[in-house]
């Protein structure tokens, strides 16, 4: 391991946030057991709030940022790893209150990371990162637990919303691959030639789904994941069929629900949570090995943009504005 490396750090010092490239030394990681020679992180949205102000997500300062990364390890004490072994972590609360990805290596406990999958590069691992390990979470979910584990009807017809999102697309592309007739729902009418070449089958504007909600609607859909809640969530609620899941994964038009209890004791609806940061070893393991046969790669390289460290002070900035499209990876080797 080198004795120098470089790092993003964030500190704050009474009303003053700074965010500086440093070269560290390794005993400046003061977290976990497995040391990794980090090769891609991600730049998310949750990353983009830290890199502004912390977004009182962080506790302590001066802190290392980054919520996910890839990378192979270099040095162990934790007896599932050794030097070598190519791993992925995302969640966890790393980089937040562990030191993240935004440094060329990092220090984080065994139990927060995935051995990556012999058919997935780190350089995939990073183009999913969080948001296609939700989408796989939430795909799934709508899917697969309503047809196997609750020996439910097939499920055929599905909404996708915020489809233009990280997690939104990726859900269109993994629920079309999974078999299913997906709709894709987005504010932007010049996504609609993107969304249908990544596997929607329809595509309709956002607007249609702002109107206050009925408490039982005409049912349309056999399940659902929506990126997006407040408006279009009730309304997504109100039109899926018996029987039907619903995974809520985010929050863009805001946290409040004013629904009815209709849809859950008239049709059995299920409104399945979907949280990433803490889901178990078992299933990250059981996603993460799904991911090559459910993403078409090629197909979403197009859309993402590779950087450096340098460049995430303008990126991020951008993000914020909602200036950005597709996903950015950091290189940390760039």
């Amino acid at each position: 391991m080198s004795n120098q490396f470089r790092a993003l750090i964030i500190n704050q010092e009474g009303e003053n946030f700074t965010k500086e490239i440093k070269s560290i030394d390794k005993s400046f990681l003061k977290h976990g057991d497995v040391t990794v020679k980090v090769e891609y992180s991600g730049l998310n949205y949750k990353d983009a709030l830290i890199l502004k102000n912390g977004a009182r997500l962080v506790k302590e300062f001066p802190h290392i940022p980054g919520i996910d990364f890839s990378g192979i390890v270099e040095e162990s004490e934790n007896d599932k790893f050794k030097a070598g072994d190519e791993v992925i972590l995302t969640g966890w609360r790393v980089g937040e209150i562990y030191f993240g990805g935004y440094s060329q290596y990092a220090k984080v406990k065994g139990e927060f990371l995935v051995k990556k999958p012999k058919n997935l590069s780190l350089k995939q691992a990073m183009i999913m990162g969080t948001a296609g390990f939700t989408a796989l979470q939430s795909s799934f979910t709508t899917k697969t637990t309503r047809e196997e584990l609750l020996l439910g009807e097939k499920v055929e017809n599905v909404i996708v919303s915020g489809a233009s999102g990280g997690v939104g697309s990726m859900s269109v592309m993994i629920l079309n691959k999974l078999g299913c007739n997906v709709t894709a729902v987005t504010g932007k009418d010049s996504n609609v030639d993107y969304l249908k070449s990544i596997g929607a089958k329809s595509v309709i504007n956002t607007s249609e789904l702002t109107k206050e909600a009925r408490p039982l609607d005409k049912g349309l859909w056999d399940g659902a994941v929506d990126t997006v809640g407040g408006n279009v969530l009730e309304n997504i609620l109100s039109q899926t069929k018996d029987g039907g899941i619903v995974s809520s994964c985010g929050n863009a038009a805001g946290i409040k629900l004013n629904t009815t209890v209709m849809p859950f004791i008239i049709r059995g609806v299920k409104l399945w949570g979907i949280n990433s940061v803490t889901a178990s070893i078992k299933r990250r393991q059981f996603l993460w090995n799904e991911a090559s046969k459910l993403i078409d790669f090629e197909l979403l390289e197009k859309s993402v943009k590779e950087i450096g460290l340098d460049d995430l002070n303008d990126v991020y900035v951008k993000m914020l504005k909602g200036e950005t499209s597709g996903r950015h990876i950091i290189n940390l080797n760039k």
